[in-house]
C-alpha cells in the first residue's frame, strides 16, 4: 500500500522534515555521479556494518540514513518520511523531533546489527532512512490513530481510498514481522529487523517525549477532509 496524503494539518511548517527530504535528495543525487565501483567504496565507507554500531561509530549510524541504494528505495522513504513525518514534528516541535528521529534510527541500526551478527553475516551495510521512519510511523500511529489516509494499490487498486491510520500502519507493521521471520539476514535486501526496532524505539519514545496532556489536544486537531 503507498500513501498519498493524511487528514491531519500542520499548524507549523515541518523545517527538519523538509530539510532530511533534501538532504538525502541531494546525497542520492552525488550517489549518481559515482561509477559502480566508487559506489560501493561509498556504502561501505558511509554505511552501517554490524560491528560499527557496538564500537559506538556514531557518525556512520547518522552518515547511513542518508544514503539510498535506488530512486524507489529514496522516493518511497521520503513519501512516508513526508506524509507521516510532518505531523510528528508538529507535535513534538524540533529539538525533540529530532532527538526521536535520530534515536529510533539507532535503535533501528542496533536490532538489524544484532540480528545480523548472530548469523555470522558482518559484511552487509546498511542504508537508508526507513529505520528511523518506522519510528516516525509508530509516533504518528499513537498520536493519530484515527486519522485518514489516501491508499493506492499498485498494480492492483489505483483508485485512492481512505484506510485509518491504525489499519494502514497495523498493515504496514504486520509485513515487516512476517518478511523478518521469512528473510535470512545472512543476505543484501530490506533490513526488515531495522524497521521493527525503529518501529519499537517510536512507540516507545512517543509517550516519553510528548506529554497525556498535549497528547489530547492533538486529537482534538480538525481534519481537512
Amino acid at each position: 500500500m503507498i500513501p498519498i496524503k493524511d487528514d491531519i494539518p500542520t499548524r507549523k511548517t515541518p523545517i527538519l522534515t523538509i530539510t532530511f527530504i533534501i538532504i538525502n535528495t541531494i546525497v542520492f543525487m552525488y550517489e549518481l555521479t559515482l561509477s559502480d565501483i566508487e559506489f560501493i567504496h561509498f556504502v561501505y565507507k558511509y554505511g552501517l556494518l554490524p560491528t560499527d554500531i557496538f564500537s559506538l561509530r556514531i557518525d556512520k549510524v547518522i552518515t547511513s540514513m542518508f544514503i539510498h541504494g535506488n530512486f524507489s528505495h529514496l522516493f518511497g522513504n521520503m513519501l512516508f518520511l513526508w506524509i507521516f513525518g510532518n505531523n510528528v514534528e508538529d507535535a513534538l516541535g524540533k529539538i525533540k523531533f529530532l532527538l526521536f528521529y535520530f534515536l529510533s534510527g539507532f535503535t533501528a541500526g542496533f536490532l538489524q546489527s544484532s540480528i545480523s551478527l548472530m548469523f555470522g553475516s558482518v559484511d552487509i551495510p546498511m542504508i537508508g532512512a526507513s529505520g528511523a521512519i518506522s519510528g516516525i510511523l509508530a509516533g504518528y500511529v499513537k498520536l493519530y490513530p484515527e486519522a485518514r489516509v489516501i491508499t493506492v494499490i499498485p498494480p492492483f487498486i489505483f483508485m485512492p481510498f481512505i484506510l485509518p491510520a491504525w489499519f494502514f500502519i497495523g498493515y504496514w507493521f504486520f509485513i515487516q514481522l512476517i518478511f523478518a521471520i521469512a528473510a535470512p539476514p545472512t543476505v543484501g535486501g530490506v533490513a526488515w529487523y531495522a524497521h521493527i526496532g525503529g518501529f519499537i524505539a517510536g512507540w516507545i519514545l512517543i509517550n516519553k517525549l510528548y506529554s497525556e496532556k498535549n497528547l489530547k489536544l492533538v486529537f482534538q486537531v480538525e481534519k481537512r477532509f
